[in-house]
């Protein structure tokens, strides 16, 4: 059985300040558009972190240990 998208519900708590996307509440579109990137989603990086846009691994790592 296939679960509907909750794409409102998703939008209220998205944390990704990329205006223009257009996968914003679309989560398994997000993550799969970023791990075909070499990288993670937004919403798995503290908030200062989200707002350089850089969503490297590498990047994830520096900011958990800081």
């Amino acid at each position: 059985m296939m679960r509907e998208c909750g794409v409102q519900k998703n939008r209220a708590v998205c944390t990704c300040t990329y205006e223009p996307c257009g996968r914003k509440g679309i989560c398994c579109e997000c993550i799969r558009y970023h791990k075909a990137n070499g990288e993670l989603p937004g919403c798995l990086f503290t908030s200062a972190a989200e707002k350089t846009y850089d969503r490297s691994v590498e990047h994830f790592i520096r900011t958990q240990r800081s």
